[in-house]
């Protein structure tokens, strides 16, 4: 092993340049993003926690640290694009149970860039460190303006990016641990627009009630005719919020012999509470009015406002844990496999919770109260399984060509929402690698692409925040069905150099 200070000088400010550079909002089309390596990408991710081919070890298995020489550099990003778009027969009706008129929303997810940069260091003999930025998690959906489910979603964007310093430790005999220590910036923001027709309904009802009770007309008491507007314009929820987390990656890495090893990495779990501001437009003003023999009553004015308030989203991030296996079949041939582990059952609720109380303006103009959240909705993810199998054909000294195949369950369960219409996905993936042996120059090139195992479902609800399962009764009949036709290709390029 050798060591070069000059060379560490370099790759800090390479490292230093990248966080830079690294945009503040990495928008993908998922929750937990594969796209971290193109090295990896090119086997599937296949056996990652047992093949520490470059500077990405950093992120698999922070142990792989021990078996790279001097200082590694990898850089590069991926592009990820995600088609999903309601089908034909995509419907909804409002509160009121009226048909909500308006288009299928159009292909809800953009291209995204995935950027990432990770570096090692060998101190000694014993041991390594490193560091690495990357986007961990990320989620992007934006329907048309039209969306005939308009009143359960319009834009859904989590945006995350993670500085992760690591160390490891061999004993010298084939067994290396490392630890890395994920610091994770998140921003996201959640819109829609907001179904007064349930409002106006009861207002309408009351009135007539009114009508046929009292002695004089409820407008005599200061009650307002609610035909004298015909209805509410709709209004628009935008809420949006930050947080930075910190949670723990451990790895483990033992070679069983020359030719085969094996990997353990396991990450704790950790929740960002994304604290910032919700705005509602189009609120309907109320008043209270006296009514003989009933008492005081909230009535709407007629009139609508806009309100704002603080807030804070709750978002559970998983643990899990890893396991891969490399073995070198022959010279030229080295098979790998791998399995993940993860516990999205933490994530049972996407709720707006106000940090104002029952005082905040929101909550006072919709009544909210005690711990109820401004908004809730259900969510009762699903723990999963990933399996990962690919294969490396050393061709050449210089050139390598990698196959992998991962099969990834989906987290999204029973409650299949518009924000995030998912189904359990397979990965097809293909990569090469050049490498100049004299310089330690290597590039690497992987392209994959997503086969959904079915349409994703979408039956929604507004549930009630203290029986998930139970539709919340003030929400009326509104309902959101469709069915999603999901597909994705991704391409990732990566740069490393060994010093």
């Amino acid at each position: 092993m050798h060591k070069n200070t000059n060379a560490l000088v370099k790759a800090i400010r390479l490292a230093t340049l990248a966080a830079i550079a690294a945009p503040a909002s990495v928008l993908a089309g998922g929750f937990s993003l594969n796209e971290q390596s193109a090295s990896q990408m090119g086997v599937a991710n296949a056996g990652a926690a047992a093949n520490p081919e470059n500077a990405t070890t950093v992120l698999f298995n922070p142990a792989g640290m021990s078996q790279l020489s001097g200082t590694n550099i990898s850089f590069g990003a991926a592009v990820l694009d995600i088609d999903a778009e309601a089908k034909s027969g995509a419907k909804a009706v409002n509160q009121l149970g009226g048909e909500v008129n308006g288009s299928r929303g159009g292909d809800i997810a953009d291209p995204a860039v995935l950027p990432n940069f990770y570096l090692t260091h060998e101190i000694n003999d014993s041991i390594d460190v490193g560091f690495g930025i990357h986007a961990p998690y990320g989620l992007a959906a934006d329907y048309e303006n039209d969306f005939v489910g308009r009143y359960f979603a319009d834009k859904t964007e989590l945006t995350a990016i993670a500085f992760t310093p690591s160390i490891a430790i061999n004993n010298g005999k084939g067994l290396s641990m490392g630890l890395g220590l994920n610091i994770m910036y998140a921003e996201g923001r959640l819109t829609k627009y907001q179904d007064y027709s349930g409002i106006y309904g009861r207002w309408q009802a009351g009135y007539s009630q009114l009508e046929a009770g009292l002695p004089v007309p409820p407008t005599a008491v200061g009650v307002p005719d609610p035909s004298s507007i015909n209805g509410f314009d709709q209004g628009y929820a935008d809420i949006e919020g930050d947080d930075v987390a910190i949670n723990f990656r451990i790895g483990f890495l033992y070679e069983l012999s020359n030719r085969t090893q094996i990997g353990l990495t396991a990450q704790t779990p950790t929740r960002f509470d994304l604290e910032g501001d919700a705005e509602v437009s189009k609120i309907p003003d109320t008043a209270l009015v006296t009514i003989p023999g009933v008492g005081e009553r909230a009535f709407p004015t007629g009139e609508q406002t806009s309100q704002s308030e603080k807030v804070t989203v709750p978002l559970e991030i998983p643990e899990s844990i890893s396991v891969g296996i490399r073995h070198q079949l022959a010279d030229s041939i080295t098979l790998l496999a791998g399995a993940t582990y993860a516990r999205w059952s933490r994530f049972e609720e996407l709720d707006i919770n106000s940090r104002e109380g029952e005082t905040g303006d929101i909550s006072s103009a919709t009544g909210r109260s005690g711990d109820t959240p401004i908004t809730h909705i259900t969510e009762k993810w699903k723990n999963t399984w990933q399996f990962n199998v690919g294969g490396i054909w050393q061709a050449s000294p210089a050139w390598a060509f990698k196959a992998g195949y991962a099969f990834d369950e989906s987290p999204v369960d029973q409650y299949v929402t518009a924000r995030i219409p998912s189904e359990d996905r397979h990965w097809l993936t293909l990569g090469t690698q050049w490498k100049d042996v004299q310089s330690g120059w290597t590039v690497d090139v992987a392209v994959g692409t997503l086969i959904f195992a079915d349409d994703a479902k979408v039956d929604e609800f507004q549930y009630l925040h203290d029986a998930p399962s139970t539709v919340d009764p003030s929400s009326g009949a509104s309902n959101y069905q469709a069915e999603y036709e999901l597909s994705a290709w991704s391409a990732a390029f990566e740069v490393s150099k060994a010093f």
